[in-house]
């Protein structure tokens, strides 16, 4: 956008009797694109704009077209009209950029490169020195903003612990910024930012709001194929529908599990935000509180779904179950179950515990402090 500024591609234009202003050609743009080396050709050009569309970056001036045509159609920047959506997560990402491009144009930054575990790490800090730095240049107004702000910077990928291994903490824990604002970026990495493992291999990337989420083959749902008949045995106290297979006209009698029926969604992503490690829910002064819930099953169980490993989290909630009755919540942690501690467990040994264990179920969880 700002290229094209400097260029005097986007300026104030006249159509119909009409000034449209900061606008630009769309042909003219794709020529421009390829004379630059953005993109290849037109038809790489082309989609590369569509992206921008459908990221809300760009429109049709009178909002005619929701394409990119290659065409003397106007377009704009949503930046220049004041219609960019500034979601939270946009705001966040900006924030951090915003943080980043000062902390290296200042002498004596306290990014540096630091070596962990004879491993050198780029662009790394303390958190306890991010805290001083950013009240004292008057970012944030007291230690507990600074660290909500941090804990906002890691969940969006923006900073990151330089093992993975810690949430953002006033301490001596390094952390690093995981992305270089700073690199020069080609506009062709739109087009891989549907790539998973592209996306895990380049974290410098900007384009993609990227939140961190656990390994999602230990956490997703059994599948319930939507194309398969469901028969539940209501009869059995504890049941279940879970995943289907063989041929599709089966019926499944689904064995004891926690989860209530119906299960509205097939394989949904883990409600966790980023991994969490034992060592961090138990780390001194770390953001969680332990709760005690006393769940009495009914007829069909107790309403949530357990998922993960080492430590387990509580995936899914039946609102109208029991567990929801006692104050079960999802992303809580299960640290105890009857009086035994899970937290070493995998959710797999975790569900057979409590299914051979008594209808009034203990269970103490750890719960993120708001």
């Amino acid at each position: 956008r700002l290229r094209l500024h400097d260029g005097k591609l986007v300026k104030d234009r006249r159509f119909h009797l009409r000034t449209y202003p900061n606008c630009f050609v769309a042909k003219e743009l794709t020529d421009w694109l390829i004379e630059h080396k953005e993109a290849p050709d037109r038809e790489t050009g082309i989609r590369l704009m569509q992206k921008l569309m459908d990221h809300y970056i760009i429109h049709h001036v009178c909002d005619e077209h929701s394409d990119y045509k290659d065409a003397k159609l106007l377009y704009r920047f949503r930046k220049d009209d004041g219609t960019f959506p500034l979601s939270k997560d946009v705001k966040v990402f900006m924030r951090g950029q915003s943080l980043y491009e000062k902390l290296v144009s200042v002498e004596e930054s306290i990014l540096k490169v630091r070596e962990e575990n004879s491993v050198k790490y780029q662009r790394t800090f303390l958190g306890s020195e991010m805290i001083d730095w950013l009240i004292q240049e008057g970012e944030v107004e007291n230690r507990q903003e600074a660290v909500e702000l941090g804990r906002a910077l890691l969940e969006h990928g923006i900073i990151q612990h330089v093992s993975n291994r810690h949430h953002f903490f006033d301490s001596d824990i390094l952390y690093h910024f995981w992305v270089n604002f700073r690199r020069r970026r080609r506009l062709t990495e739109l087009l891989n930012e549907n790539s998973s493992r592209a996306l895990s291999e380049s974290p410098d990337s900007p384009f993609c709001l990227r939140k961190l989420n656990p390994d999602p083959g230990n956490t997703s749902f059994l599948s319930v194929q939507t194309n398969k008949e469901i028969k539940v045995v209501s009869a059995v106290r504890r049941s279940s529908i879970t995943s289907l297979s063989g041929n599709s006209n089966a019926y499944f009698s689904a064995p004891p599990t926690l989860v209530f029926p119906p299960v509205a969604e097939c394989n949904p992503k883990s409600v966790l935000k980023r991994p969490v490690t034992n060592e961090e829910l138990l780390s001194p002064g770390a953001p969680y509180v332990k709760k005690t819930l006393t769940i009495v099953g009914d007829a069909v169980g107790w309403g949530f779904v357990v998922r993960g490993g080492r430590p387990c989290h509580i995936q899914a909630v039946d609102p109208g179950g029991p567990a929801a009755a006692a104050g079960m919540k999802v992303c809580q942690f299960v640290f105890s179950v009857n009086g035994v501690y899970v937290l070493h467990l995998d959710y797999q040994t975790i569900s057979s515990l409590i299914m051979t264990g008594p209808r009034t179920l203990v269970m103490e969880v750890m719960e993120a402090i708001e």
